[in-house]
């Protein structure tokens, strides 16, 4: 990654931390020549390994070091923003660093970018992913472990920023080096969620039929981890049966979730893997994906009432999506103004995630069509959104 702003940053954080240069490398472990290159702006890269030392020296976040791209929006157009992804994807790398990587070093740079993740923070994530892929690429076969879980989530967010192809390639390259079974079940969730989101429903239905046959737990005796895998292979599989008009399918795939759910207990949350968070919350937004997708607006809305959002983590993957088919259940009611104002709860929670949403842009034109004038506030959204009303 360029370290020019991150060389600013890193100096201004340093100075409110009250060291000096030597200090600083002192603490983080690393030459006093290197700290000065980097402030000032004289290093070509520099490895996220290195950062993440830096954040820990500077109690701080590694995303409070990293400079994202100018602006304010993610837009997938932006091949500046996401080129160096693509390129890091298929090993266009550049010239190797000076210092060599480790694979504790490579887990814990990731470890400390999950909040990025977690968060919907993808300008940071453009910026910090690069260098995470070529360094997880020069470590060997012992690394194969943390690079297929770099991978998976690289093709998470490829995947939610609606770049499909790339996405794909960075799921199949993660299967390749996934070992671990549960690793495995949960790329493949993945993966299942990407072709959802090509339309490709046939091939979903028969991928997470087939994996969810393979790993289906003996409910008395599985983990938390075996229940969430098998859980959210049933929840993919639900949701392209409703989309495919098969609901009996849809709802019998979702009572297995809901069976892995209520053996949970509770919802389950992995430390430092947001992806494999399940349980009956879970289930239940998913739930009320498939009834919006049958059109029955009533139905969600009852549904959501239940469901306690405002206590759960503000996730891409679960709480905002269902609060879209809130929206949507609303404009299909003609309570327009509440649709709305759940769009501009999302968008305070999540804007960076709202702005690569194809079905926000939809439900938000179906409110302007709606109405004869636009207040103030829904105006400034579609400037945010880039839309011409």
């Amino acid at each position: 990654m360029s370290t020019r702003n991150v060389g600013q940053r890193l100096q201004a954080a340093r100075k409110l931390r009250g060291l000096t240069q030597k200090e600083l490398a002192t603490l983080a472990g690393v030459s006093l020549s290197l700290v000065r290159k980097i402030e000032q702006g004289e290093k070509e890269g520099m490895r996220l390994e290195t950062l993440r030392r830096f954040a820990a020296a500077l109690r701080v976040p590694t995303s409070d070091l990293i400079a994202p791209p100018t602006g304010d929006r993610t837009d997938t157009g932006n091949a500046g923003q996401w080129q160096p992804i693509h390129r890091a994807l298929q090993g266009l790398h550049g010239d190797s660093l000076d210092e060599p990587p480790t694979v504790q070093g490579v887990s814990k740079a990731f470890h400390a970018l999950m909040p990025l993740f977690s968060g919907d923070q993808y300008s940071k994530l453009s910026a910090a992913l690069p260098p995470l892929l070529r360094d997880a690429d020069e470590l060997g076969a012992e690394a194969r472990p943390v690079r297929a879980r770099v991978l998976h989530h690289t093709g998470w967010l490829l995947t939610q920023t609606r770049q499909f192809d790339m996405a794909e390639t960075a799921l199949h390259r993660a299967l390749n080096d996934a070992s671990d079974g549960f690793d495995v079940a949960a790329i493949i969730s993945t993966l299942a969620w990407l072709k959802l989101r090509q339309g490709h429903l046939a091939e979903t239905l028969a991928l997470t039929s087939a994996w969810a046959d393979d790993v289906e737990p003996r409910i008395s005796r599985a983990t938390m981890a075996e229940l969430s895998a098998w859980g959210w292979l049933l929840v993919r599989l639900s949701t392209a049966a409703a989309r495919n008009a098969q609901p009996g399918d849809a709802e019998d795939a979702i009572r297995l979730a809901r069976t892995a759910a209520v053996a949970m207990g509770a919802e389950y949350s992995p430390p430092n893997d947001f992806l494999r968070a399940f349980g009956p919350l879970t289930v239940a937004m998913k739930r009320a994906e498939n009834a919006m997708v049958e059109d029955r607006p009533d139905r969600v809305i009852a549904m959501s009432s239940q469901i306690p959002v405002s206590d759960l983590r503000p996730t891409s993957n679960n709480r905002n999506r269902h609060l879209l088919d809130v929206a949507q259940a609303r404009v299909t009611l003609r309570q327009h103004a509440e649709a709305f104002d759940v769009l501009q709860g999302i968008r305070l929670d999540a804007p960076e995630w709202i702005s690569n949403q194809c079905y926000a842009e939809d439900i938000f034109g179906q409110i302007v069509s709606r109405r004869r004038t636009l207040t103030p506030d829904m105006r400034e959204f579609a400037n945010f959104l880039h839309m011409t009303v």
